[in-house]
């Protein structure tokens, strides 16, 4: 695997435990209100695997928020050239 999608996985795992941390749910009222495992959570939490926009909309209603905040974090581009 690229080293690019290794750390893009990385920090969007680091922004979702922030904003999860933020709120004032837990993974599991996240998820019931997503309607989505919460085994889909803890992967993207241990970065796993790269969250699909399948798994992203849950998680964002199940937070309350936009699906766009979930990207809403710095991540170096010129990473992506290599």
């Amino acid at each position: 695997m690229k080293e690019w999608r290794k750390a893009y996985r990385k920090k969007f795992s680091e922004h979702l435990r922030k904003l999860i941390e933020e709120s004032d749910r837990d993974i599991a009222t996240i998820a019931s209100i997503g309607n989505i495992e919460n085994k889909a959570i803890y992967r993207v939490l241990a970065d796993e695997n790269e969250p699909k926009i399948t798994t992203v909309i849950p998680i964002a209603r199940g937070l309350g928020i936009h699906p766009m905040e979930l990207y809403n974090f710095s991540f170096p581009l010129k990473d992506l050239e290599k």
